[in-house]
């Protein structure tokens, strides 16, 4: 597509009220499409159309879960949004309140010896007041992973310590946000006490191991985490 007709047509996608709804929601986290349909009160057929629209203009992408394989999860992509389309802060659009009332930011991952650690070295090593991030996992491995360690390090990111489990008592008013699909649902299926406000669909570098897709992991971590900040 010429790249003036794919601007425009990026710009008639977004002159709807209910795909502009979707952006919003998608600029916060990644969710599957019937977390959609409930939010938005939204007919599945309805959704779909709007997410087609989106899809075919690459303002939105679609990933399969690395648990349920029958679910998948749309994200937002935001190199693609037309300038001058803002997105919401990470803690207004959550329910979460301003950053001032959040104690923290928690990123939880399955073991917490990889995505979790990285997301919280690299928030807290954005210069700014934003609450400062730490990391847990729902089920923690026993050691930080060694190629996660050393990706971090190329970017002067340090990870030191050791996984730790999430403590759901201690939670209190953090943002909580999962960068792996087997936490986010685990949550959402078995601790009904924990609202998840964000949710980012991470792929597993443990999974792959190879330096690639930690560096991948990085990258990805790094665009969310700046596009979370800038808005905040």
């Amino acid at each position: 597509m010429d790249d003036l007709v794919l601007r425009a047509a990026r710009h008639a996608a977004l002159a709807d009220v209910s795909r502009l709804r979707v952006v919003d929601l998608l600029a916060v986290g990644d969710a599957s499409p019937r977390e959609l349909q409930v939010e938005l009160a939204m007919t599945s057929n309805l959704l779909a159309h709007h997410l087609g629209v989106l899809e075919r203009v690459g303002l939105v992408a679609r990933r399969r879960s690395e648990a349920d394989r029958r679910r998948s999860y749309v994200s937002l992509v935001a190199a693609a949004l037309p300038g001058g389309v803002a997105t919401p802060p990470l803690w207004g659009a959550t329910g979460a309140g301003g950053a001032e009332g959040a104690e923290e930011i928690v990123f939880v991952c399955t073991a917490n010896s990889a995505r979790s650690q990285i997301a919280a070295a690299l928030w807290n090593a954005r210069p700014g007041t934003r609450p400062r991030a730490t990391s847990a996992g729902t089920h923690p491995a026993d050691s930080i992973a060694e190629r996660a360690v050393t990706a971090a390090g190329r970017r002067g990111v340090r990870l030191t310590g050791r996984p730790t489990e999430l403590d759901v008592s201690s939670i209190g008013s953090s943002v909580v946000v999962t960068v792996c699909d087997r936490a986010h649902e685990e949550l959402v299926r078995h601790a009904t006490s924990v609202h998840t406000a964000v949710h980012w669909s991470v792929p597993d570098p443990v999974r792959i191991d190879t330096d690639e897709a930690f560096e991948a992991t990085l990258d990805e971590l790094e665009t969310r985490i700046d596009v979370a900040t800038a808005a905040s």
